[in-house]
């Protein structure tokens, strides 16, 4: 069958034939892919900064957010049939008796550092036409989200950062008030730096739990991801126009800021300017640069002095897909232009070099490797 593969010896990547798997244990599935999307880690792969092939292998098959169909069951699948569509979560647990993290299923907070991740480090991806994995890692997709399920993965991240973010303002007072005859308020304001696939879709579903929206980005003129923006209820910021100070002075008490950048210097200048009790959420993985200068009295102060957090969150549990998996559909019921505009590119498999050495524009960019 056909995969994409990178080759991190011979500084390689290209479609190659690979075996088609099948079924071994009771407890697995077979699955068809149907699309595959790329991110900013499928790119950072292909450009050889990181990626581990299985062992063994001289290649790794990348592509970790996937939507895809049911073929087969093994004899102890209950909660899956040929047919169904599913999404496949990415990590694995690392199998040492005392990560406490995996050995409750919970691997997405894994204590050793030596788990596995499909399509990205010492396990096949799903960028290919056929998977097998246990199908405990897979959650059912509804027919109404074929167009779109392929988001599940990258909202996941907002998923697990905002679960987050509710349990951590327990610590305080936060509750917004009810207002006589309408309801609760919505009180909070929060920030989404970038927009990306992952700014868009956290900006969705802060939206959708009630935060009053800004996203502060770069965008031409005409930009679809401030036409999206708009659409779901949430306001730009266009970063050529306005500066740090300029952006916090519209929007008043910042109570958190959704990173999805990626960029360290930007970041940091923003959380000098998160709120009282703010929350700062990291979820992009820079690369290795320069040294960049940091305020840390400052940071440090107000850290102390306004009751401040802040956190990384990386990779989802299964509870994270399926809080996606309802939540895109909540999405494509308010938003269903939006949603679907966050993609932007179908290539075929034979064609996904193009795409992964960035010859392709838009928003998000699939793979679309059966119809």
């Amino acid at each position: 069958m056909k995969a994409v593969a990178v080759f991190p010896g011979q500084k390689q990547y290209r479609v190659i034939d690979h075996p088609e798997p099948s079924i071994e244990h009771p407890a697995e599935a077979k699955l068809k892919i149907l699309d595959v999307g790329i991110c900013g880690t499928d790119k950072e792969i292909v450009a050889f900064q990181y990626g581990t092939p299985p062992d063994g292998s001289e290649y790794l098959i990348i592509g970790h957010e996937s939507l895809a169909e049911v073929v087969e069951v093994g004899s102890a699948v209950t909660h899956l049939k040929p047919g169904d569509l599913v999404v496949t979560s990415v990590r694995r647990p690392c199998g040492h008796s005392d990560c406490l993290a995996c050995s409750v299923g919970r691997q997405d907070f894994c204590y050793t550092g030596d788990f596995f991740e499909r399509g990205i480090k010492q396990r096949h991806g799903y960028m290919t036409e056929f998977v097998v994995e246990q199908a405990k890692y897979m959650s059912v997709v509804p027919p109404t989200l074929r167009e779109v399920g392929v988001l599940v993965e990258p909202l996941t991240i907002a998923e697990k950062g905002l679960t987050q973010l509710w349990q951590i303002q327990q610590r305080l007072p936060w509750a917004c008030p009810v207002e006589p005859g309408k309801g609760q308020a919505y009180c909070h304001k929060a920030l989404v730096l970038g927009a990306g696939p992952v700014g868009l879709l956290g900006a969705m579903k802060l939206v959708l739990d009630g935060f009053q929206t800004f996203v502060y980005s770069k965008a031409d003129p005409g930009d679809l991801r401030r036409t999206v923006v708009e659409q779901i209820g949430a306001t730009f910021i266009q970063a050529e126009t306005n500066s740090l100070d300029q952006m916090a002075e519209q929007i008043g008490n910042i109570d958190v800021v959704y990173e999805a950048v990626g960029a360290s210097q930007l970041a940091f200048e923003v959380l000098e300017r998160l709120g009282t009790n703010g929350v700062f959420i990291f979820t992009g993985v820079p690369g290795r640069k320069a040294p960049i200068s940091v305020d840390t009295d400052r940071l440090m102060r107000d850290l102390v002095l306004k009751n401040q957090i802040s956190f990384g969150t990386v990779n989802a549990s299964i509870e994270s897909f399926r809080d996606g998996i309802h939540d895109l559909a909540e999405f494509l019921g308010r938003w269903p232009e939006a949603v679907k505009s966050i993609i932007s590119h179908r290539y075929s498999i034979d064609d996904a070099v193009i795409p992964l050495s960035g010859k392709a524009g838009g928003i998000k960019t699939v793979i679309a490797v059966h119809s």
